[in-house]
């Protein structure tokens, strides 16, 4: 079940808001933990008790964490064991299997054979759980934020289905007023309604209608320059309204039930450099790894070389962090940690600095090329779509593409550079147009619009998973 899904909108979500509303304030965070396990259990049952068990765990260790009479060495075991339990859990569903297959193919080689080997299954949002409950640990440790005493607040917490399975990541501390205080009312539950319908065309609208041509073109065999560009073009839209529509969605849904989520993203295609990029791209995450990774290395607080190695360690463990099934993960955080230790070595010397419209071109170019490492299936297929970018393929559009092109496709891809680059004409249409009789009107209801447009669309196809779904 997605947020995208008739199982969702007509079934789950108007049930729980009856149940929600209907309850006593007291009582809601149990209708919404309870809403949320039923969430998370409709994708496994399995993975759903262990989701309880990680919770109640972490909660334990919260409260040990918090105990006056231990000595500060004890805790620092105990929280360096907690990270590693959250740690190690992640890691093996996410990184089992390459390991396994590296390992295999190693033996191959030597013609030894294979190890025998069952596919881990990676249990949905465990990435965003793990963070969130890392984080909350070390924020306890660290006495910046009071223990939760409470289970049923902290697995609210925990588990919250509007954000659990694909973030943003939630700080304790954002919510933890809101948790035992919050507002459920029509001017929250209105602008949250808008935002989570913003939020459903991004994904329907824009990123669902261009899957099927991204998924061709990057299993061409040899993509033309034309093929590959607009398979790297496409994935790069795709991406951006995948994500930050599943984001909208989630703000949207906790601003419905009382809860201030921070935004995840500030318009990144229009970063002026690699590190502007990452203040705008997945902000919560950014964050999280500046906060609880980067500065845990030492940050920028030992000399410049130790600055530099912080950086690209945090990038290349943030790659790393993406997915377990490809090295390409890995290879595409090293290469934003070296474009951002060069951003920063640029900007701190005497060179001249880049005129900002050739900064925003080469970053773009730089994000979008290094999409094309991310969205591939191994590195294979990452060069040899690299391959066809630079011309060495032929040049014009290929057959497979050719076939699979429709004007939903280029609509699609209008709709989201148009949402793009929007934001840089907003106060000029505003100033001409904002005291026109139809503009407050057109404001508030083109959300409507896009929202029956795209349920219509969900209703006459399969719903598409969110891609970070799978991270």
């Amino acid at each position: 079940m997605v947020f995208a899904s008739l199982e969702f909108l007509l079934l789950f979500f108007p049930l729980f808001l009856i149940a929600y509303a209907v309850s006593p304030s007291k009582a809601r965070n149990t209708v919404l933990l309870g809403a949320s396990w039923v969430f998370y259990g409709w994708w496994s049952p399995i993975f759903l008790l262990m989701l309880i068990g990680l919770t109640w765990l972490t909660w334990v260790g919260g409260l040990a964490l918090d105990a006056p009479a231990a000595p500060l060495r004890r805790k620092r075991i105990l929280l360096a064991f907690m990270i590693t339990v959250l740690a190690g859990t992640l890691c093996w569903f996410k990184y089992a299997n390459i390991l396994a297959e590296t390992v295999n193919g190693l033996l191959g080689r030597v013609g030894a054979d294979p190890l025998p080997w069952e596919r881990v299954v990676l249990p949905i949002g465990l990435s965003f759980i793990v963070l969130q409950a890392i984080s909350y640990l070390v924020d306890v440790h660290r006495h910046t934020v009071p223990v939760e005493r409470s289970f049923i607040n902290y697995a609210t917490y925990i588990s919250m289905f509007g954000h659990s399975i694909a973030g943003p990541i939630i700080r304790y501390d954002w919510v933890r007023r809101e948790l035992t205080q919050r507002y459920f009312d029509w001017q929250n539950f209105s602008l949250g309604a808008r935002r989570f319908m913003i939020g459903m065309c991004m994904k329907v609208l824009v990123a669902d209608t261009l899957s099927p041509l991204v998924d061709v073109a990057f299993h061409l065999d040899n993509p033309s320059f034309v093929d590959a560009w607009i398979g790297c073009l496409a994935y790069s839209l795709q991406l951006f309204f995948d994500f930050a529509g599943y984001s909208a969605m989630a703000i949207g849904l906790g601003l419905m039930l009382g809860f201030h989520f921070p935004e995840n993203f500030n318009q990144p295609y229009l970063a002026s450099s690699i590190q502007d990029f990452w203040r705008r791209w997945h902000m919560s995450l950014s964050s999280w790894l500046r906060d609880y990774l980067y500065i845990a290395l030492g940050g920028n607080r030992n000399g410049a070389w130790k600055t530099y190695r912080n950086l690209f360690l945090t990038m290349a463990i943030a790659g790393l962090w993406h997915g377990g099934d490809s090295w390409n993960y890995l290879l595409w955080g090293a290469a934003h940690g070296i474009a951002l230790c060069v951003d920063r070595l640029w900007s701190r010397s005497s060179l001249p600095r880049i005129p900002s419209w050739l900064s925003h071109t080469l970053t773009l170019l730089f994000v979008f090329m290094a999409w094309t490492l991310f969205r591939a299936q191994d590195f294979a297929s990452a060069l040899n779509m690299y391959a066809g970018q630079l011309g060495l393929h032929e040049f014009a559009l290929g057959d497979a593409l050719s076939v699979t092109l429709r004007s939903a496709h280029g609509l699609a891809a209008l709709l989201g550079v148009a949402s793009i680059i929007a934001p840089l004409f907003k106060h000029r249409y505003e100033e001409r147009f904002g005291a026109q009789f139809w503009f407050a009107p057109m404001a508030a209801l083109w959300p409507v619009a896009g929202f029956l447009l795209s349920f219509a669309l969900i209703a006459s196809r399969e719903a598409v998973p969110f891609l970070y779904f799978q991270f």
